[in-house]
Parts: C-alpha cells; structure tokens; sequence
C-alpha cells in the first residue's frame, strides 16, 4: 500500500493555500497527471463544503477515471480538506490537507494512501504515481504564485 506524507512551509496564507487547493475546477491547469475534472455535486451546511468529483488522469497511454468525495472545512482548526475514494480503479484511496497558519506564510500538510485495484495497473503506474505525488505540494504552491503573483506575507 503506497503512502506518501509531507509538511511544507509556505509563504503564503493558509487561506490562500486552503483556497487553492479548494479550487478542484482548476486542477487541469496544473496538477500533475490530471488530464480533466468534472464536479458532479457541491453541497453546502454549516460552513463545510462536500463535492463529488470525477478525475481523469493520463499518463503515456494509459488513462483512468476515479470519483472522490471532497470534504472542504474551512472554518475547523486547523483548516482541512478531506478526501475520501468513491470508485475507479483503486482498491482505496484517502487524501488528507491541512493547513496551519505561521508567522510569514503557513504549513501545509499532505497525506495520501492508496492501493491499486490491479496489481498490472499498481505495477504500471506506481512509481509514476509516487512521482506524481512529490510534485502535488510544489504544484500547488507554484499555482498559488500564480494566482497571487507571489508570496502574500
């Protein structure tokens, strides 16, 4: 079962970081592997926001759909997002965010486990996906010098 976690310093807000990685309709642009997304349901109570999404990622010739259900909590401490696997082609899959203010930018942490329903398919895309998951932090923290046109604090 593959699993990757890390904790970065940014020096942007956790809100801007939050609001980044809450943006699931603009992962095309810039996360690694996504090839499109498509919300298939945004529901809203009590300030959390839980969206049904589906993702198709590529790599070279092999391309998968996987739906997930997206837990966005931004008023609990600290701020998360969670990730829970719906279906596709995973044996499971939870992602976890948080995101944790400090003095000059914020801490972000990301946690992810999975395991491929097909061992071929686990074979095929394991290391590309480990790969791909390294990247995830430094993708969103590039997305967000984008969107803010640089560091905030």
């Amino acid at each position: 079962m593959p699993r990757f976690e890390t904790t970065r310093r940014v020096p942007f807000t956790a809100e801007q970081m939050f609001a980044v990685v809450a943006d699931v309709d603009s992962y095309p642009q810039f996360v690694p592997m996504c090839e499109g997304l498509h919300v298939r349901s945004r529901n809203e109570a009590d300030g959390v926001t839980t969206l049904v999404a589906t993702m198709a990622i590529g790599y070279k010739a092999i391309r998968e759909n996987f739906t997930t259900r997206v837990v966005l909590q931004p008023a609990s401490q600290p701020m998360r997002i969670d990730v829970s696997y719906l279906d596709g082609p995973f044996h499971h899959l939870d992602n976890r965010w948080r995101f944790v203010p400090r003095d000059n930018g914020s801490e972000i942490g990301f946690w992810i486990d999975y395991e491929f329903r097909s061992a071929m398919l686990g074979l095929v895309m394991g290391a590309v996906f480990d790969k791909a998951f390294r990247k995830f932090a430094e993708a969103f923290e590039d997305r967000a010098r984008q969107v803010y046109k640089g560091p905030a604090v």
